[in-house]
């Protein structure tokens, strides 16, 4: 890159698994970021003082205290890697002064984004949200469906192992359910979503599973295949752990099924098998379910930067 183009200036809010992730993320792979501030509320947290010991400017007193920083003024991005409850105050405090922001919990405040499929369609959004790391991971396989073939109904069961699921996402079981299963709508394309969220306490920790069912208009079952392959792909650009386990199966529904909220049909049922598998910057290697969505949170910034759609400063410039 261009010693002398611009780089954007980023803060990452919240200091637990995600957030020093994603500012690990950041320092070694940032093409168009740079980190600016790391924030968090627990003077002795981990991430704190591991963004202190690589010279990144820090706060214990939360948001609040990242305005007060005298680093504040160069930030363009605002990574949010909190709770869904905090991300409103965030979010409104950080939006009244000009500054972007990508939300990682699952407040879902601004529009649903999962790099592969509508990135670019919500770049000039002040606020957008990364869904859930089994929206992440699952999402992409019900629009390859959905880009081929009606999908009437598309189902998700995410597999994390319980030591990879820290408070963030114990007290967001409900609203992760909620959110993953509109954006399977919403971005997917599936008339009716639903996720379903598994701790696994397996020792040793497995590696992140996910499955993927739907059920939609009979078309040719290769059209699908190709589909999902291209999506596969599409994902594994920012996310080079994510594979298919095995190939996609098919089966063919001629007699009706029930379908809550949808009713009965019959159709072609599609299930997808996948595994994530953490880049382990930071997070243990089977944590994938946590870097799918600092992976994806990175490529989005990376995006906004690269296309000019955040603040960058003079001061910014390297």
């Amino acid at each position: 890159m261009d010693k002398t183009s611009p780089r954007c200036k980023v803060a990452i809010i919240g200091s637990g698994n995600i957030g020093t992730d994603l500012m690990i993320k950041v320092l070694r792979h940032g093409k168009h970021l740079e980190m600016g501030a790391m924030v968090g509320i627990d003077p002795a947290s981990d991430g704190l003082a591991r963004a202190r010991r690589l010279g990144v400017a820090t706060t214990a007193q939360g948001v609040e205290g990242l305005l007060a920083l005298p680093e504040f003024k160069d930030i363009g991005i605002a990574f949010d890697a909190t709770s869904a409850g905090a991300h409103a105050h965030h979010n409104e405090l950080l939006q009244a002064h000009g500054v972007k922001v990508i939300d990682l919990t699952p407040a879902a405040i601004g529009p649903y984004v999962v790099p592969a499929i509508n990135l670019d369609a919500e770049l000039d959004a002040s606020n957008i949200n990364m869904v859930t790391c089994g929206g992440q991971a699952t999402i992409p396989m019900v629009a390859a469906v959905s880009r081929v073939a009606k999908v009437h109904y598309a189902e998700i069961v995410a597999s994390i192992a319980s030591k990879s699921a820290g408070p963030g996402t114990r007290a967001n079981i409900d609203e992760f359910t909620e959110t993953t299963s509109k954006a399977i709508e919403v971005i997917g394309g599936a008339q009716k979503g639903k996720a379903i969220i598994v701790l696994n306490p397996a020792e040793p920790p497995l590696i992140m599973r996910d499955s993927v069912f739907v059920l939609s208009e009979v078309v040719d079952r290769d059209a699908i295949a190709a589909s999902v392959a291209e999506m596969v792909a599409s994902v594994q650009r920012y996310v080079p752990g994510y594979r298919l386990k095995q190939e996609v199966q098919f089966d063919l529904l001629e007699t009706p099924v029930n379908v809550p909220g949808v009713g009965m049909l019959a159709g072609l049922k599609t299930s997808i098998f996948l595994e994530v598998e953490g880049a382990a910057h930071y997070l243990p290697a089977y944590a994938g379910n946590l870097d799918i969505m600092t992976s994806a949170a990175l490529s989005c910034a990376e995006r906004m930067a690269e296309r000019g759609k955040v603040r960058v400063l003079p001061s910014a410039l390297v």
